[in-house]
């Protein structure tokens, strides 16, 4: 039996999650498996992958064969690397001790990088509020121009003929004063 470390979709239409299983490489995508190892949610940013190390180095040292994805998936978890290095302790090119510090110093290296990635974008996404409310504020100051402009367009032609009203009435008294 030609085992497959895969994906099993599950979740809903447009919000997908996918179960990362151990199964025989016959039975269909979401069928029958033989364990689950692992959860992968392509939804978050950036993208959650929760597997069980032990159970998956379990698999791949027995000669379970994973697919594409999955094989990635394990390569960014560091798996790939250290059946690497197992392979090479059981064949006595190194010590497991060596194999334990290469392993943790590559994990050491791995968590900077992900966590350098992800201030990075909570940095990049406070940027870009502060980008927006500084375009808002913009349009909103020259909207506020625009309606002072026409204030005062509008004071100065009602100007003259509030003069002219304030005369007329002058002159009227002028002339009943004289009579």
């Amino acid at each position: 039996m030609a085992t497959r470390l895969r994906l099993a979709r599950r979740g809903r239409k447009k919000a997908a999650r996918f179960e990362i299983v151990a199964a025989d490489s016959r039975a269909p995508r979401d069928g029958k498996f033989i364990e689950k190892i692992g959860t992968y949610n392509p939804q978050t940013v950036p993208a959650t992958i929760d597997i069980d190390d032990e159970k998956a180095m379990k698999w791949l040292m027995v000669g379970a064969q994973p697919s594409e994805t999955v094989r990635r998936m394990l390569q960014y978890k560091g798996l790939m690397y250290r059946k690497h290095l197992q392979l090479g302790v059981n064949k006595g090119a190194i010590t497991q001790e060596a194999a334990d510090e290469k392993m943790t110093a590559w994990r050491e290296a791995k968590d900077q990088k992900i966590a350098n990635r992800i201030s990075k974008l909570s940095d990049d996404k406070q940027k870009a509020a502060k980008e927006r409310m500084a375009a808002e504020a913009k349009v909103k100051e020259a909207r506020a121009e625009a309606i002072r402009k026409k204030q005062e367009e509008a004071a100065k032609a009602n100007e003259p003929a509030a003069e002219a009203s304030e005369e007329a009435p002058a002159e009227e008294n002028a002339e009943n004063a004289g009579e």
